[in-house]
């Protein structure tokens, strides 16, 4: 029995040496794998390093870049600011130009005008019987050229929503225009101005606007339609719009001729007109208002466009023979001038 005991003692003895053998083979092998793939991937990475250039950046080189300032928004017109006087200007009280308004017009049914003709004509500030419109003074409602009535009509329109002025991109008023875009239209766009420090070198930029002489406005248009009533006999004339001209020049010094600047319909400023005076250096004392100045004719303005006799709607200055001749153009004015007059003359049997 003790034999036997012993003989598997001997066997379990044994048998644990042979596993322990076995398991320390085993962790041996491990041991070298593990070794062998660190040594692979060592030697890969030393291989991508040789290999792989490292790039660094460059240094930062310090540029100082100037760079030009967003365009200027305008948002006003230039209408001369005007102080109002503290003690009564005048030897009389002058209530009745504050308290004027203008006459309605006379009512016109389609069917009794048996006469329609829509006129273009172009008033130059630079002739004697229109002086006028270049009347520089100031007064308490403003200064009293004509391009400044008109600008301050714009500019008070914008928050009373009284005058509105409307693109040149035709003249039958249909795109509104804000007060910016008057603005821009009228002075052009922002110009860049370099600052330079006492080195001379450019430090950064500041917009400018261009200085507005209110005496380049010389020139003004007038649409206007003029209608023969039977009902009563008479021929009329309604001023529809009036619009500012101006000689455009580029920058580049390209010339691109007159064109109107804006178009203000007349009916919205009769109300406007009915308060300011027109100049008269003869009696101060018989100063009309610029309102009964249009309605009475009291000015001078050549045709340069008219309906009659004008298929393709072109100016004067765009009809085949008159191209390029301005006397032709004019002498052509006065006969449409005369045609007008002489076709209501042609009614009346003495």
């Amino acid at each position: 029995m003790k034999k036997i005991i012993l003989k598997y003692l001997v066997i379990a003895i044994c048998f644990g040496m042979v596993s322990n053998f076995a398991e320390a083979q085993t962790k041996k092998k491990k041991t070298t794998t593990s070794r062998s793939v660190k040594k692979r991937t060592t030697a890969k990475r030393t291989t991508n390093s040789k290999t792989k250039a490292v790039i660094r950046p460059s240094a930062k080189v310090d540029t100082a870049v100037v760079v030009a300032p967003p365009p200027l928004l305008i948002d006003s017109l230039p209408v001369t600011v005007v102080k109002k006087s503290l003690r009564p200007d005048d030897a009389i009280e002058r209530n009745l130009v504050k308290d004027r308004t203008p006459l309605p017009y006379t009512y016109l049914r389609e069917d009794d005008a048996v006469y329609r003709e829509k006129v273009w004509r172009e008033i130059d500030t630079r002739e004697k019987i229109n002086l006028p419109f270049r009347y520089s003074a100031t007064e308490d409602n403003g200064n009293q050229r004509f391009i400044s009535i008109l600008l301050k009509a714009i500019q008070d329109g914008q928050d009373n929503g009284g005058v509105t002025a409307f693109s040149p991109v035709d003249d039958r008023f249909t795109t509104p225009m804000t007060v910016p875009e008057v603005a821009e239209t009228i002075s052009g766009e922002s110009v860049s101005v370099p600052i330079y420090d006492s080195v001379g070198n450019v430090t950064g930029y500041k917009q400018t606007m261009p200085e507005i002489n209110l005496d380049s406005f010389y020139k003004f248009r007038i649409k206007e339609e003029v209608i023969f009533d039977k009902e009563t006999s008479r021929l009329y004339w309604r001023i529809l719009g009036i619009a500012p001209v101006k000689n455009i020049i580029t920058s580049q010094g390209i010339n691109l001729g007159e064109s109107p600047l804006f178009w203000i319909y007349y009916p919205d400023m009769r109300p406007i007109f009915a308060k300011y005076e027109v100049y008269n250096g003869k009696n101060f004392g018989a100063r009309m208002s610029w309102e009964e100045l249009f309605e009475s004719r009291m000015f001078y303005g050549r045709i340069i466009k008219s309906t009659l006799d004008n298929p393709f709607d072109l100016d004067l200055s765009q009809q085949q023979g008159l191209k390029g001749n301005r006397i032709l153009q004019l002498l052509e004015g006065e006969d449409i001038q005369n045609r007008i007059f002489n076709y209501e003359q042609s009614l009346w049997s003495y």
